[in-house]
């Protein structure tokens, strides 16, 4: 019998966007019970070329109910990944899942590289995931059960020549997936990474989303519920034996097509 999830607490990272990958976790999962803690950073994606959702974060509170809070969270800070699993399990009581969906990502092409955009994106992605499996580890009591999801974006299936440092930082998580489930699996707790290929969160121009589009045998994007309904299998009690698995969720994109 498949382990109910009411009650359950999770964790999701990259929560701003009501468009987003990490909106679409909090919709599946609160639908399926879980009470959720979300974070992300509202101002980062303002100062995209693609713009932010000034309504995003009290819109998606709003369809998500009372079980859902939402805190700002700046990731360059050493502290708040851990602050962000302590708030979590004072405010529930117990942390299930963590869904680290959270990512920076610049223009880093060689040529125009520089020390600091490259420590950021490995402060954020890199870092920060790495303190939030910290922290994780060391407040999950419970025997079994404990879920971590990373994303990536399939670096190692084709390059990304203008976001060198996006590219190396995904990457990186990509091997820390295989890194930490044998760490943490005497912990109850599964580690996997979801890549999940283009996904139509608004940030392309038509011209590019067309371009895109046209790599898919079906003609179409993903869309952040296929992301969606894959981490919520991955952090359901049916994938308590799967972990260490990078997981390519792409619809069939062809990059070389």
């Amino acid at each position: 019998m498949t382990e109910p999830t009411t009650g359950r607490v999770a964790l999701i990272t990259g929560v701003s966007r009501r468009i987003g990958i990490g909106a679409a976790i909090a919709r599946r999962f609160a639908a399926a019970g879980y009470r959720l803690s979300l974070t992300g950073l509202p101002a980062y994606d303002a100062a995209q070329p693609y713009g932010g959702d000034p309504d995003g974060v009290p819109g998606l509170l709003a369809e998500l109910g009372p079980d859902a809070v939402h805190r700002a969270a700046d990731l360059t800070a050493p502290a708040a990944p851990g602050e962000l699993v302590a708030e979590t399990v004072r405010r529930f009581g117990r942390l299930d899942a963590v869904v680290a969906a959270h990512a920076y990502s610049t223009r880093t092409e060689l040529g125009g590289l520089t020390a600091d955009e490259i420590d950021r994106h490995l402060v954020v992605n890199v870092r920060a995931t790495m303190l939030l499996a910290e922290a994780f580890a060391a407040a999950f009591t419970a025997p079994a059960g404990g879920r971590l999801v990373l994303f990536s974006s399939g670096q190692r299936l084709g390059p990304m020549p203008a976001e060198l440092a996006y590219a190396a930082s995904k990457a990186a998580l990509e091997n820390l997936t295989r890194q930490l489930a044998p760490v943490l699996a005497p912990n109850g707790i599964t580690v996997n990474c979801v890549n999940p290929g283009p996904t139509d969160t608004g940030y392309a121009t038509p011209e590019a989303a067309a371009v895109v589009a046209g790599m898919f045998p079906g003609g179409a994007w993903g869309t952040p519920d296929d992301a969606a309904r894959l981490v919520e299998w991955l952090c359901s009690a049916d994938a308590r034996w799967i972990t260490g698995q990078v997981i390519d969720s792409e619809g069939g994109f062809n990059r070389y097509a």
